[in-house]
C-alpha cells in the first residue's frame, strides 16, 4: 500500500532556526520575532485541515528538554512499516539524534501492534547518515526507493537498507543553486514526492544526464505519471508533498500554501486526476526550519490492534 490513513506530528514546543542542520540546508533562514508562536499556530492549523478530511493524526507535543528546534520533523529520526517494523535512523545534526524518543515509540505502541525496533543509530558514529524518509523516497508498490547522495544520505548505508528491506535502490545526486553555486540537495524529500498513480519531481535538480534518464525510467516503469515541477517551484517546496488517504479511502495530496501557488493549473490538473489537494501555510515553519508539509509528517503503516 502506498498511502497510509494515519500520520504522527510532533507539536513543537521551542522551534527555530538550528544553526547545525543550516550548514547543508540552503532552503532555511532564520527569522525575527515569535518564531516558536506562529510555528505552532501553523501546526495547529495544518493538523485541523488534516482530521477536516477524516486523516487520522497522532500528535506528541515536543519537551523543553532537551533542546530540539526541528523535533516538528519526525520523518527523519523514525519510520513505521506494514510488517510491524519501527526503523530508527542516523541523524547528521546532533541536536537532531536528542529528537529519538522512546516514549513516543511505547505511546506507538498501544494502538500498533510492532514486531521488531530495527535501530540504525550508532551508525552516527562512523560518520554515516540516512534520515529516514527525508532521504528516501519509498515506492511501496513496486517496492523501488529513491535516494540522493547528500550529507544527510550515504550511499552505501542507503543500499544496505535497500538490501534489507527488500527495496530496489535508486541512487543519483540532485542539486539546487543557492548564490552562485550548485549544493548538494540536503533531503531528496524536496525534489521528489512519490504517490499511488504519479510522481512530482525536479528533474533539473539532477544534473548528470546519466543518472536523470535512470530516474525517469524508472519512474514510467512502474506505470506512474510524471509531473514536472521547475527547480523555482522546489524552492518553494513543490516537491515536499505527500499522499495520504482517508478512514474511506480517498486519496488526498498534502503541501503548504507555498507550494500550491507555485503551482501551474497544469500541474494542479494533473494532480487532481488523482488526488484531492489538502494545502496550509507553513511560512514561518518553512523559512526557519527549511522543510514543509512532508518533513512534518511521520506516516504509520504499522498493524492496528
Amino acid at each position: 500500500m502506498q498511502t497510509t490513513d494515519t500520520v504522527l506530528m510532533v507539536e513543537p514546543i521551542a522551534f527555530g532556526f538550528n544553526e547545525q542542520t543550516a550548514v547543508n540546508n540552503y532552503f532555511q533562514v532564520q527569522q525575527e520575532g515569535n518564531v516558536q508562536e506562529e510555528a505552532l499556530q501553523e501546526f495547529h492549523s495544518f493538523v485541523d485541515k488534516l482530521r477536516a478530511k477524516g486523516i487520522n493524526v497522532i500528535t506528541i507535543k515536543d519537551t523543553i528538554e532537551p533542546k530540539t528546534p526541528d523535533s516538528i520533523f519526525p520523518n527523519n529520526w523514525v519510520s513505521f512499516h506494514a510488517d510491524g517494523k519501527i526503523v530508527l535512523y542516523p541523524m547528521f545534526a546532533k541536536n537532531r539524534r536528542l529528537e529519538r524518543r522512546e516514549d513516543i515509540i511505547n505511546q506507538i505502541k498501544e494502538q500498533f501492534d510492532v514486531t521488531d525496533i530495527i535501530d540504525y543509530s550508532k551508525i552516527e558514529n562512523e560518520d554515516k547518515y540516512l534520515e529516514g524518509t527525508g532521504s528516501m523516497i519509498f515506492d511501496h508498490h513496486n517496492k523501488i526507493a529513491y535516494g540522493s547522495v547528500s550529507l544527510r544520505l550515504d550511499e552505501e548505508l542507503f543500499r544496505k537498507f535497500c538490501s534489507e528491506f527488500g527495496f530496489t535502490p535508486v541512487v543519483f545526486h540532485s542539486y539546487q543553486t543557492a548564490g552562485e553555486e550548485r549544493l548538494p540537495i540536503y533531503h531528496t524529500n524536496v525534489m521528489m514526492c512519490v504517490a499511488d498513480k504519479f510522481v512530482v519531481i525536479c528533474l533539473d535538480c539532477i544534473d548528470d544526464e546519466t543518472e536523470r534518464q535512470n530516474v525517469i525510467d524508472s519512474i514510467k516503469n512502474s506505470g506512474k505519471e510524471l509531473i514536472e515541477i521547475s527547480e523555482d517551484q522546489m524552492q518553494d517546496f513543490a516537491g515536499n508533498m505527500l499522499q495520504v488517504q482517508n478512514n474511506s479511502g480517498e486519496k488526498f495530496l498534502v503541501m503548504s500554501q507555498s507550494a500550491y501557488k507555485s503551482l501551474k493549473p497544469e500541474q494542479v490538473s494533473a494532480i487532481e486526476k488523482y488526488s484531492e489537494i489538502i494545502y496550509s501555510d507553513l511560512e514561518t515553519i518553512e523559512t526557519n526550519g527549511g522543510g514543509s508539509a512532508r518533513c512534518m509528517l511521520a506516516e504509520i503503516f504499522l498493524p492496528k490492534k
